[in-house]
Protein backbone atom coordinates (compact mmCIF):
# COMPACT_ATOMS: atom_id res chain seq x y z
CA UNK A 1 0.00 0.00 0.00
CA UNK A 2 1.15 3.77 -0.51
CA UNK A 3 1.15 5.94 1.92
CA UNK A 4 -2.18 8.55 1.29
CA UNK A 5 -3.97 4.66 1.23
CA UNK A 6 -2.96 3.80 4.80
CA UNK A 7 -4.20 7.22 6.78
CA UNK A 8 -7.09 7.13 4.51
CA UNK A 9 -7.78 3.65 5.99
CA UNK A 10 -6.46 4.32 9.26
CA UNK A 11 -9.38 7.75 9.02
CA UNK A 12 -11.87 5.48 8.23
CA UNK A 13 -11.72 3.00 11.19
CA UNK A 14 -12.14 5.87 13.68
CA UNK A 15 -15.39 6.31 15.57
CA UNK A 16 -17.51 8.96 14.65
CA UNK A 17 -20.59 10.33 16.70
CA UNK A 18 -23.37 12.96 16.33
CA UNK A 19 -24.40 14.96 19.05
CA UNK A 20 -25.66 17.87 20.46
CA UNK A 21 -23.05 20.59 22.40
CA UNK A 22 -24.02 21.46 26.26
CA UNK A 23 -21.13 23.45 26.95
CA UNK A 24 -18.50 25.64 25.43
CA UNK A 25 -17.60 27.73 28.30
CA UNK A 26 -13.71 25.90 28.13
CA UNK A 27 -11.02 27.03 25.86
CA UNK A 28 -11.30 24.83 22.78
CA UNK A 29 -13.27 22.49 24.44
CA UNK A 30 -16.75 21.20 24.05
CA UNK A 31 -18.87 18.98 26.11
CA UNK A 32 -21.09 16.84 23.38
CA UNK A 33 -24.31 14.71 24.83
CA UNK A 34 -24.67 11.93 22.80
CA UNK A 35 -27.38 9.62 22.63
CA UNK A 36 -27.29 6.03 22.29
CA UNK A 37 -30.84 3.84 21.97
CA UNK A 38 -30.14 0.25 22.65
CA UNK A 39 -32.19 -2.55 23.42
CA UNK A 40 -32.85 -3.74 27.48
CA UNK A 41 -31.34 -7.00 27.73
CA UNK A 42 -33.79 -8.36 29.46
CA UNK A 43 -37.11 -6.80 28.40
CA UNK A 44 -36.23 -5.63 24.84
CA UNK A 45 -37.82 -2.01 25.35
CA UNK A 46 -35.29 0.62 23.21
CA UNK A 47 -33.68 2.85 25.95
CA UNK A 48 -32.26 5.99 25.42
CA UNK A 49 -28.57 6.24 27.16
CA UNK A 50 -26.42 9.91 26.90
CA UNK A 51 -23.13 10.13 27.06
CA UNK A 52 -21.40 13.56 27.45
CA UNK A 53 -17.70 13.58 25.67
CA UNK A 54 -15.34 16.08 25.66
CA UNK A 55 -14.30 17.29 22.39
CA UNK A 56 -11.31 19.27 20.84
CA UNK A 57 -12.86 22.59 18.88
CA UNK A 58 -9.16 24.34 17.97
CA UNK A 59 -11.37 27.75 16.49
CA UNK A 60 -13.39 28.17 19.06
CA UNK A 61 -16.31 28.28 16.46
CA UNK A 62 -19.07 25.83 17.82
CA UNK A 63 -22.02 27.06 20.31
CA UNK A 64 -24.29 25.39 22.84
CA UNK A 65 -27.42 23.90 20.88
CA UNK A 66 -25.29 22.91 17.76
CA UNK A 67 -25.57 19.78 16.28
CA UNK A 68 -21.96 18.33 15.48
CA UNK A 69 -20.41 15.62 14.10
CA UNK A 70 -17.09 14.40 16.14
CA UNK A 71 -13.91 11.94 15.61
CA UNK A 72 -12.10 9.70 17.82
CA UNK A 73 -8.28 11.37 17.92
CA UNK A 74 -5.47 10.76 19.77
CA UNK A 75 -5.82 11.68 23.79
CA UNK A 76 -5.46 15.13 24.01
CA UNK A 77 -5.95 15.82 27.90
CA UNK A 78 -7.39 13.73 30.53
CA UNK A 79 -10.33 13.74 29.22
CA UNK A 80 -10.78 14.56 25.63
CA UNK A 81 -10.41 11.82 23.26
CA UNK A 82 -12.35 13.07 20.78
CA UNK A 83 -12.22 16.24 17.89
CA UNK A 84 -15.09 18.04 16.19
CA UNK A 85 -15.13 17.32 12.66
CA UNK A 86 -17.94 19.66 11.44
CA UNK A 87 -21.44 21.58 12.78
CA UNK A 88 -24.19 19.91 10.77
CA UNK A 89 -26.44 22.64 12.08
CA UNK A 90 -26.43 25.80 13.81
CA UNK A 91 -28.49 26.41 17.24
CA UNK A 92 -31.16 28.90 16.70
Amino acid sequence: MTEPETTQQERASRKVREGIVVSSKMDKTVVVAVVDRVQHRRYRKTVQRTRKLYAHDEANEVREGDRVRISEARPLSRQKRWRVVEVLERAR
